[in-house]
């Protein structure tokens, strides 16, 4: 059912029946390290290139979320996966071989939320039974794209946020499970003049703020609602300029925000500076901490806002800015 501007209710909820996460040491050295499915301490995964070694996280993702549910690749109408390389190629290469019919998204660090968006739109509609969606980053794959190569030991400003490496997986299906999607808030591109790549949580909160007003909007409810309000990556900085943005529209979430780049790492210990970023950052986090506090019923009904900072290593060479997008689903336990 449509739902105000931008938002969708599902009337016949589909399940997220399972989801796995794969994670590097860095992740697993962190306060969730204990929640990830497998732990990969080679930040090669014996692979030749950064790149390879970010497909075989996703294929190792695919694997482990079909192994869990018990499906194969044959009963997986559609995959709807994104990373973060150039016409991400992490993506192709990396599920090629399951031979299932594949979507290719890309919402930069907002992607799992437009996945699970999306296939469950598929799964409601009648148009699959099953469907898989996943997202995936690597640290030195997108230095490598979006900053300096590692080789060039530059300095990081205390700004910066550090790419996850890691890929979470989820089946949504018509199958029962112990989690539901019940709505969905598409987010738009929003763009508020800033052009530092180096503090992306400042250019993505604007948006995150946005879809989640929208929201509120669109189901007429307020923050109260929500057991959490979980952003994808915005960080310490992109956490209080959230905060502020919200306040201004009369609505306080500081007792539900919570977000996934800060609870990743550990600040005190880890050199992380602003926290925690990339495809793979919100998706390990709600693949491993998030889904369990839903199955298990500590959290009863949660806003997921991955958020996506719209740029390229060309738009930035350009002196464009950094536009952000954040896409939204209301997840619930059964």
């Amino acid at each position: 059912m449509i739902v105000g501007k931008q938002s969708i209710q599902f009337d016949q909820s589909p399940f997220i029946l399972e989801a796995a996460s794969i994670a590097g040491k860095k992740e697993a050295d962190g306060p969730l390290g204990k929640q990830f499915d497998r732990i990969e301490p080679d930040p090669m995964l014996g692979k030749d290139t950064w790149e390879e070694a970010e497909s075989e996280l996703q294929r190792l993702a695919a694997s482990e979320v079909l192994k869990k549910s018990g499906l194969t690749p044959t009963d997986i109408r559609y995959i709807l996966a994104g990373d973060l390389l150039e016409q991400m190629t992490a993506t192709s290469f990396g599920l090629m071989d399951f031979s299932i019919p594949l979507f290719g998204l890309y919402g930069a660090c907002s992607t799992m939320g437009e996945s699970i968006g999306l296939g469950s739109m598929l799964v409601a509609g009648g148009f699959a039974e099953s469907v898989m969606a996943l997202a995936s980053s690597h640290f030195a794959g997108a230095e490598k794209q979006f900053r300096f190569p590692l080789d060039y030991g530059n300095q990081r400003p205390l700004a910066a946020s550090w790419t996850v490496t890691g890929c979470g997986a989820v089946i949504i299906s018509t199958k029962k499970g112990r989690v539901r999607v019940k709505g969905m808030t598409t987010g738009k591109i929003v763009d508020f003049g800033l052009k530092d790549s180096m503090n992306m949580g400042a250019c993505m909160a604007p948006a995150a703020c946005d879809t989640i007003y929208q929201n509120f909007m669109d189901f007429n409810c307020m923050p109260e609602e929500y057991d959490k309000i979980i952003t994808g990556d915005l960080g310490y900085i992109g956490h209080d300029i959230l905060l502020d943005l919200l306040k201004d529209k009369g609505f306080d979430i500081s007792s539900q925000h919570m977000d996934c780049g800060i609870e990743i790492y550990d600040q005190k210990t880890q050199d992380t500076h602003n926290g925690g970023s990339g495809c793979g950052c919100a998706a390990v986090t709600l693949c491993s901490y998030i889904i369990r506090q839903l199955e298990k019923g500590a959290w009863k009904k949660i806003l997921f806002i991955p958020t996506g900072a719209l740029l390229s290593k060309t738009s930035f060479n350009e002196g464009r800015t950094v536009p952000g997008i954040a896409h939204a689903v209301i997840l619930e336990h059964c």
